[in-house]
């Protein structure tokens, strides 16, 4: 049984804000001797923006860790868990984890810092700027059972970023197979982070899936986010919520607050 969404948010149709950690040891964008107090108040400093501005939930990621890999090493998941900890005593919403683009590592990271889902693609195959997408969606629900952590939801990614369909596959075939294996919710995507996702896409999943919720997943803005909620059954949020709309700036409070109260006039 998939895990129903009203068990981690409060919220009907949460709106999960994006907390951007730097880059992790071993990746280009990391710098040498860092300064850990800086970083750790500039995560809180984020966080507290969200919290404050009345998001639902938050997802940690290592957006700063370009060029992507599809396997993560293993300093990556401890660098998150590690950055996780630091800020633990903050969180006062429900969390989750997505190492990109490692669906394995995500789950044991977030088993390891007390997060409640995991984003990821999780079941499909894909060509992709980072070579082939093709997890092993037995070997993702294996790692959660052997893990005891069938508390964690795991949201699979069915029209991921950087990414195509590989043999043809539509959305509504990868809908109705993510809802057969299990997993908890649907996310839908645009073609890069921060750039809206195709409203065709996402109504072929709602069609498809009517058992597991079905997200939208980049380029929500305070002005979309209102009809967005009209379909889907929440969102995740990272770059309308920035300085300037930048996906590597810091969180703007102003913009959270815009972008939530446009989503309670809809839900």
């Amino acid at each position: 049984m998939s895990i129903q969404l009203s068990s981690i948010f409060s919220a009907k149709k949460p709106i999960i804000g994006m907390v951007h950690l730097p880059a992790s040891p071993g990746q280009p964008q990391f710098k040498s001797s860092p300064d850990l107090k800086a970083m750790i108040a500039a995560i809180k400093s984020d966080i507290q923006a969200l919290q404050n501005g009345g998001i639902d939930g938050l997802l940690f990621c290592n957006e700063s860790d370009l060029p992507y890999t599809t396997h993560v090493n293993s300093e990556v998941g401890t660098w998150t868990t590690f950055l996780v900890g630091a800020v633990h005593d903050q969180l006062k919403i429900p969390y989750g984890v997505n190492l990109l683009w490692d669906p394995i590592a995500s789950i044991e990271a977030a088993s390891s810092c007390g997060a409640s889902f995991v984003r990821e693609v999780m079941c499909g195959s894909f060509a992709s700027d980072m070579g082939l997408l093709a997890p092993d969606p037995a070997l993702i629900a294996q790692t959660r059972t052997r893990l005891k952590a069938e508390h964690i939801a795991l949201f699979t990614n069915i029209v991921p970023e950087f990414a195509s369909a590989l043999e043809g596959r539509t959305v509504q075939q990868r809908a109705r197979a993510a809802e057969y294996f299990g997993f908890d919710a649907i996310l839908i995507s645009g073609p890069v982070a921060g750039v809206p996702f195709s409203n065709e896409d996402l109504l072929a999943a709602k069609e498809s899936a009517k058992k597991i919720p079905v997200f939208a997943n980049t380029g929500v803005n305070a002005k979309t986010i209102a009809e967005t909620l009209t379909i889907a059954d929440g969102a995740i949020v990272g770059s309308s919520m920035k300085v300037d709309g930048k996906t590597f700036n810091p969180v703007d409070p102003q913009r959270v607050i815009e972008l939530v109260e446009a989503a309670n006039k809809s839900r």
